[in-house]
């Protein structure tokens, strides 16, 4: 039966993007949803951008937790009067929840990018698209008990606690201005405290734990195989 028989052009357009939209999400509904954690400075950035330098953004969807903190006068305080950016309160879970579900429901997700409060640069409007593949990465996303369950294969990028407070330092000085005493402040009791209550517990049930003492290039080939087989499966 030809639809235009009895459809206008206008209304003949809107009917097929409508089929599309059905078509994706009948072949993609829920996408793989997978999660990546790690401790602060363990290499989650990095690990990321080398996954994207090999999947297109139409295999692979990224959603980072950063981009969902909440107000800065919505953040705890520690006992020194200084925010404290290392619990999971100051996420809003709730929004990230969504956008994850509209992601998997074949939608666009729009946000502003967060910029840890750094005067100098300017937030970009960014947007996420569908992908077969979404990846929710951040300290917290296994915290939140509700984003966990959501997740169908759950990431955990281990590294040696010295290794990660050379790396932050060197990012705090360099890209963030910040001097050594507020780094070490921040390392000793924001940083240690968040790794014990809310990272570490869920290493035990992650299903691959990438160890990045020195570099994740053979569990990098082994996730790039694991997710080309999830996108054949889709084709």
């Amino acid at each position: 039966m030809r639809f235009d028989k009895f459809l206008n052009t206008d209304d003949e357009r809107i009917f097929l993007d409508k089929v599309h939209y059905l078509y994706y999400c009948l072949m993609n509904y829920g996408g793989f949803k997978v999660g990546l954690a790690g401790g602060s400075a363990s290499g989650k950035t990095s690990f990321v951008g080398a996954l994207q330098k090999v999947f297109a953004a139409d295999q692979l969807a990224v959603i980072s937790q950063d981009n969902y903190y909440k107000p800065l006068s919505q953040q705890e305080r520690d006992e020194f009067g200084l925010v404290n950016f290392d619990r999971p309160e100051g996420i809003d879970f709730n929004r990230l929840i969504g956008d994850v579900k509209k992601l998997s429901r074949g939608k666009s997700v729009q946000m502003i990018e967060y910029t840890f409060n750094d005067p100098s640069k300017f937030p970009k409007a960014i947007e996420i698209k569908p992908a077969p593949i979404i990846l929710v990465e951040g300290l917290f996303v296994y915290a939140q008990e509700k984003l966990k369950r959501m997740l169908d294969f759950r990431l955990y990028i281990d590294t040696p606690k010295d290794i990660a407070k050379q790396r932050r330092l060197k990012r705090d000085l360099e890209e963030r201005g910040m001097q050594v005493e507020e780094v070490d402040h921040q390392w000793n009791h924001h940083v240690l405290p968040a790794y014990q209550d809310h990272l570490l517990p869920h290493i035990t049930d992650a299903h691959f734990i990438i160890e990045n003492h020195q570099d994740f290039d053979q569990h990098l080939t082994e996730l790039v195989q694991l997710f080309e087989r999830k996108l054949s499966e889709k084709s």
